[in-house]
């Protein structure tokens, strides 16, 4: 199991933003790979605590962790930030140790002294899953057009900011020559611009493919939600440069027969009159196949039958839900001229007046016991 981001940085889940950057710091600094020179375990813990802020720094994400936990993010197949490396962690948070470290980062680049890492644009996708594959957890191939770098392409070093991807501007004020760095932009910060490319790449040295993408999705994802796979977005220019994501929303197929609320599964499940008199065994269907369930004889109409664990499975690994099978009595409309007799003459038998015992819940009570 992955270690709780709110216990990674040391926090509590009411942290405010200030609170959540104020622990990434401690952390970040406490681990940093300056002050721990071939530390291994130090080196971890400073990716995990970057992982963490990663989620927990961006609202949205935040509220998709403590609703879903890790599964929001991970999937069953590397989705989110796990795969985060040093370089990813300096160029997207380097501003954050300001100047414990000088700017420098020991070599490993970042902060705000050299060439960033340019990222790639994030392409989104809808994937469609029906309630059995959203039950099982499925794996889909899909194709996805993606900006990549021509084969053949060439850059170098950007003549502006000699690959430093950024300029200094020297402005005068009354309080004498300010100093201050700005994004390069000619190379828009990564020190590198086009040198050469192939006749099909467009004006940064791409070329348009179709790339199968395997997703693994996780069992238990809800209509909305979105998952990441990492490195399988845009490429950008130049040579130290990472892919986008790719965004993957989950769109929820309705069933024919069941209706889902949350992790429960409800049924509609109609019924006889001489059914309900006598009582019958009946195949049902539930998410896995077939169920069969015995309903007793006179059953009433409006009964629900709880069948534990045949609903949709906690994304965040906590079983199961329930199908709630709602029993309907159905009542004939047209009657032949010997059933119509039939029930003339039991109308004012005693088995046929309604009698509830005390123990049969109102309907009030059963839509109660159904949301408890």
């Amino acid at each position: 199991m992955k270690q709780d981001f709110y216990e990674i940085l040391g926090i509590s889940k009411s942290a405010d933003a200030a609170a959540i950057k104020k622990a990434y710091r401690k952390k970040a600094i406490e681990f940093h790979p300056d002050k721990n020179p071939g530390n291994k375990e130090a080196e971890e813990n400073f990716k995990k605590a970057a992982e963490a802020y990663e989620i927990l720094s961006d609202p949205q994400k935040k509220a998709k962790y403590d609703q879903y936990g890790h599964q929001a993010f991970d999937g069953a197949g590397g989705f989110g930030g796990g795969s985060m490396n040093m370089d990813d962690i300096f160029s997207q948070f380097g501003d954050i140790f300001g100047g414990a470290f000088g700017g420098g980062f020991g070599g490993f680049g970042g902060g705000n002294s050299g060439p960033r890492r340019v990222k790639g644009s994030n392409l989104r996708i809808k994937v469609k899953l029906t309630l059995e594959e959203i039950a099982n957890g499925v794996e889909k191939k899909v194709k996805v057009k993606r900006k990549v770098q021509a084969q053949g392409v060439h850059y170098k070093t950007c003549p502006t900011c000699n690959g430093q991807g950024q300029v200094m501007k020297i402005t005068n004020t009354i309080l004498g020559r300010m100093q201050s760095a700005t994004t390069c932009h000619t190379c828009g910060g990564s020190g590198q611009v086009l040198e050469s490319k192939p006749k099909d790449a467009d004006a940064h040295g791409m070329v348009m493919v179709d790339e199968t993408v395997s997703i693994k999705i996780p069992a238990g994802v809800v209509d909305g939600m979105q998952l990441k796979v990492s490195n399988k977005g845009n490429d950008a220019p130049g040579n130290n440069s990472i892919p986008g994501d790719l965004i993957v929303a989950i769109e929820e197929i309705e069933h024919e027969f069941l209706k889902r609320e949350g992790e429960n599964l409800h049924l509609d499940l109609y019924i006889s009159f001489p059914e309900a008199v006598l009582g019958i065994s009946k195949d049902i269907e539930a998410v896995n196949g077939k169920v069969r369930i015995k309903l007793e004889e006179g059953i009433q109409s409006g009964k629900i039958l709880r069948l534990k664990g045949k609903g949709i499975p906690s994304i965040n690994g906590y079983g199961n839900g329930d199908l709630l099978v709602h029993v309907n009595v159905w009542t004939p409309k047209n009657l032949n001229k010997e059933q119509k007799q039939f029930f003339e003459k039991s109308i004012t038998e005693d088995n046929f007046i309604p009698n509830p015992e005390k123990s049969e819940k109102s309907f009030f009570e059963k839509v109660k016991d159904m949301f408890s």
